[in-house]
């Protein structure tokens, strides 16, 4: 048998060895990952606090920013400590637990955006039947489901990764600890168990792929056929800032894992993976806010609840 050692440390990538841009990296995701998360607290605020965003709409977007807040944050605050602090190491504790996380909030993400495609498709189709098919217990029921998915995935992508052997190379050529890159140093010669879990997963993103698509090849059908233009813009204004966050999601997150690794760290490789585990988080309070009348709405009715509520509070400290 060959003798395999156990290493206590992984070495993850770094985009140059200079001192001044690993700084200028780290500011950089400080602020995208600060960003990410003032916009997503700020939906999850809005659609707990507003009566009227109590629908199965807003209650998947504020499981998506929660989701997307966890996302980012398993992966971004290592890379800006790893930055600032000019080192480059993690943990195999550590490199285990991005793993589970990252493939377990991929694999939920893809769900909840499957199941609002769907909840789209009985707003827009089956208008009528909407209140009794899309009731709380359905959004309840869909939302465990993404989880539990996401869950078993993140649990069979790291146990059988972390099944492998690690020898003398221990630098992940990824600014993270992912499957891909974990098999490219790995020296075990078979992984036949990880790529029969890499194939399952494939296969239940390419049917939530296809379960959007008709959801969506419907949706547009429908809305082709409508008379009046201004029902078009809003159901359009409606659909296409999913369908954008869906498609980078997807594209470069599949892309990562179908690309074959490179012997060395690439800025390619690089960007294809903040495209899929950084960029969506950031793009979802965006692209759902400044397109949304109904959060506009929310957050101006938030703003003058808060203003009017500290006009009242200094009239009473006045009078007292």
């Amino acid at each position: 048998m060959s003798n395999h050692t156990v290493e206590t440390n992984f070495l993850l990538m770094e985009l140059s060895d200079s001192k001044q841009f690993q700084v200028l990296q780290g500011f950089l995701f400080l602020l995208i990952y600060l960003v990410s998360l003032m916009g997503n607290l700020l939906i999850i605020m809005l659609v707990t606090v507003d009566q009227c965003l109590h629908t199965p709409m807003y209650f998947f977007l504020k499981n998506l920013s929660f989701l997307d807040v966890c996302f980012i944050s398993v992966t971004v605050p290592k890379l800006i400590l790893n930055a600032l602090s000019h080192r480059s190491t993690i943990s195999f504790t550590g490199c285990v637990c991005q793993v589970f996380f990252v493939v377990s909030f991929a694999g939920t993400e893809i769900s909840i955006l499957t199941a609002m495609s769907c909840d789209r498709y009985v707003a827009i189709c089956h208008p009528l039947h909407y209140d009794a098919i899309m009731d709380r217990a359905v959004c309840m029921q869909m939302l465990a489901a993404s989880w539990l998915f996401g869950s078993l995935f993140g649990v069979l992508y790291s146990y059988g990764t972390f099944s492998l052997s690690f020898c003398d190379t221990r630098k992940v050529p990824q600014f993270f600890c992912d499957v891909p890159s974990l098999l490219k140093i790995s020296c075990s010669n078979m992984h036949a168990t990880v790529d029969f879990i890499l194939i399952l997963g494939l296969t239940y993103g390419f049917f939530c792929l296809v379960s959007i698509v008709f959801s969506y090849v419907y949706i547009f059908n429908t809305v082709l056929r409508m008379p009046l233009s201004q029902g078009r813009s809003k159901v359009f204004s409606t659909c296409m800032p999913h369908l954008i966050v869906l498609t980078t999601f997807l594209v470069t997150g599949v892309t990562a894992y179908l690309k074959p690794v490179p012997d060395s760290p690439q800025l390619l490789d690089f960007l294809v993976s903040v495209f899929y585990s950084v960029m969506p988080p950031s793009m979802n309070p965006i692209i759902y806010s400044l397109r949304n009348k109904e959060i506009k709405a929310g957050l101006w009715n938030f703003l003058w609840k808060l203003d009017h509520y500290e006009f009242y509070r200094e009239k009473s400290n006045h009078s007292m």
